[in-house]
């Protein structure tokens, strides 16, 4: 049994955080301003500071973009992943003629596949980086909603069939109870993944506009302040993608009787 949280434990993990980043800042300067660190190793947290600053604009509109290529994957790749393995889930021989295909997409790696895409779809196009973050994403969905549909036992069935309940009173009584810890475990793994599967994808061709694709001309042209400019809105938006799965969690455990049948 779990002790209940005190208001200074409250505190203390919003305050923890902040000072860490203080002390790695502040590192962080003193490395550029005293040690005298080359820019073009690492650029001073003032200059990135000012990069953010003056292309505001720019960083904005390359956050939405990659944010926006990595949601349609996100989602995509969700739903595939949950219907799939729910057909799974159900018979054993879907499983088995999908679980080839599942560890081929597990271990492909996203730099030889992206040019790929990217070449398929064409130069204007974004759906090559949409499909490589939907099949980021799918991996870790499907193997997890596997995982969740089958923690119900034999035993808990024949109990919710003793009851006389229907097919749709066991999945939502039994069955969707047991399975929504697993399932949000695997869409907060693919959430970060599909974010680094859309920026790594913006390197190997399809328009410019991403962040990863400023990452990388400001790089070749010796902008080192502005491409780490353009690496602190990428962590922004992975940050922003695991905010929104722990709210998702949040809600899920608000609406459901999640822990399942033990």
């Amino acid at each position: 049994m779990t002790s209940p949280t005190t208001p200074v434990a409250h505190v203390a993990r919003v305050v923890a955080p902040l000072v860490v980043g203080a002390l790695i800042v502040g590192l962080w300067q003193f490395l550029v301003s005293v040690v005298e660190v080359s820019p073009y190793l690492l650029p001073g947290p003032q200059e990135i500071w000012g990069e953010l600053r003056d292309n505001s604009e720019a960083v904005r509109e390359a956050f939405w973009i990659t944010g926006r290529n990595a949601l349609i994957g996100l989602v995509f790749g969700t739903v595939v992943g949950i219907v799939l393995a729910g057909l799974a889930a159900w018979a054993r021989v879907v499983d088995g003629m999908l679980a080839f295909a599942v560890a081929a997409l597990a271990v492909v790696p996203i730099v030889a596949l992206a040019p790929v895409l990217n070449s398929m779809y064409g130069a204007d196009s974004e759906y090559g980086r949409r499909a490589i973050a939907a099949i980021a994403a799918f991996v870790p969905v499907y193997v997890n909603t596997v995982r969740g549909l089958r923690q119900t036992t034999p035993q808990h069935r024949d109990l919710m069939h003793s009851y006389s309940a229907s097919g749709w009173q066991t999945f939502r009584s039994l069955t969707l109870p047991s399975a929504a810890p697993f399932v949000i475990t695997g869409i907060r793994v693919a959430s970060s993944l599909a974010v680094i599967s859309a920026l790594v994808a913006e390197y190997f061709g399809g328009p410019r506009g991403g962040l990863g694709s400023f990452i990388s001309t400001s790089a070749a042209t010796s902008a080192y302040a502005r491409a780490w400019a353009y690496v602190v809105a990428a962590i922004v938006l992975g940050l922003v993608a695991y905010v929104a799965t722990v709210l998702l969690e949040r809600l899920v455990q608000w609406r459901l009787p999640t822990g399942g049948a033990r």
